[in-house]
C-alpha cells in the first residue's frame, strides 16, 4: 500500500526545509501532501515566496497518514504553534505511537507539548533551551520511536532520506539518494 505523509505549511516556513522533504518523498513515490493552517492554499515562505498547498487543513482526514511533517522557520513554527486544531493532531498521533517529524524550530512545537520527555531529540541549535527531552543530540537526524527530528536547512536532505527510509526501507533511500548525487558524509 502506498505511504502518505502531510507537511504542515505557515507563513514564514523555512523553504528548503520544507520543499526538500516533499521533493525527496515524491521521488520515492510517497503521497505526500502540502496543507495550509489558514483557510487559503497561498502561503509565503521566510524567504517571500509566494506557493500554493495542495489543501487547506480544515479539509483534510488525517486518518490515512503515515506521517506527520513539520518544517521549521521562526515565523512559520511560531504560526504552526498558535494554530490549536494541529496540536490537537500531534497530540492524538503521539497517543497512538503514529509517526511525528520536526525539523528546525519545530521541535519547540513538540516539546511545548510535552511529546518529547523521555525521548532524544535534536533542533536549531539555539532552540536546544527550548527542548524538553531526555537526551539532547547534535546529530542531523535523530528518531527516537516514533519521533524525528532534525536540525536545520543544511540538515534537510538527511532528514527527508531518514522519513523515507522509516516508510520505505534503507533500500529506498539510497536509491533517492543516489538518483539525487547525495554522498552523506
Amino acid at each position: 500500500m502506498k505511504k502518505k505523509g502531510y507537511i504542515f505549511l505557515a507563513d514564514g516556513f523555512e523553504d528548503i526545509e520544507g520543499l526538500t522533504v516533499v521533493d525527496l518523498m515524491r521521488r520515492a513515490g510517497i503521497d505526500i501532501v502540502t496543507v495550509s493552517i489558514k483557510e487559503e492554499t497561498s502561503v509565503i515562505t521566510s524567504h517571500g515566496i509566494k506557493m500554493q498547498t495542495d489543501t487547506v487543513f480544515s479539509s483534510v482526514d488525517f486518518d490515512d497518514a503515515d506521517l506527520l511533517v513539520l518544517p521549521g522557520g521562526k515565523a512559520g513554527t511560531q504560526n504552526l504553534k498558535a494554530f490549536p486544531p494541529l496540536a490537537d493532531l500531534l497530540k492524538s498521533f503521539d497517543a497512538q505511537g503514529r509517526r511525528i517529524a520536526a525539523i528546525c524550530a519545530a521541535p519547540t512545537i513538540l516539546s511545548d507539548l510535552g511529546l518529547l520527555r523521555g525521548k532524544q531529540a535534536t533542533s536549531y541549535p539555539s532552540c536546544q533551551p527550548q527542548i524538553n527531552c531526555a537526551s539532547y543530540s547534535e546529530n542531523k537526524v535523530v528518531t527516537d520511536g516514533h519521533i524525528t527530528t532534525s536540525r536545520g536547512m543544511g540538515t534537510s536532505i538527511d532528514f527527508g532520506l531518514a522519513l523515507i527510509s522509516l516508510l520505505l526501507g534503507e533500500e529506498k533511500a539510497t536509491e533517492i539518494a543516489d538518483s539525487i548525487v547525495y554522498r552523506p558524509e
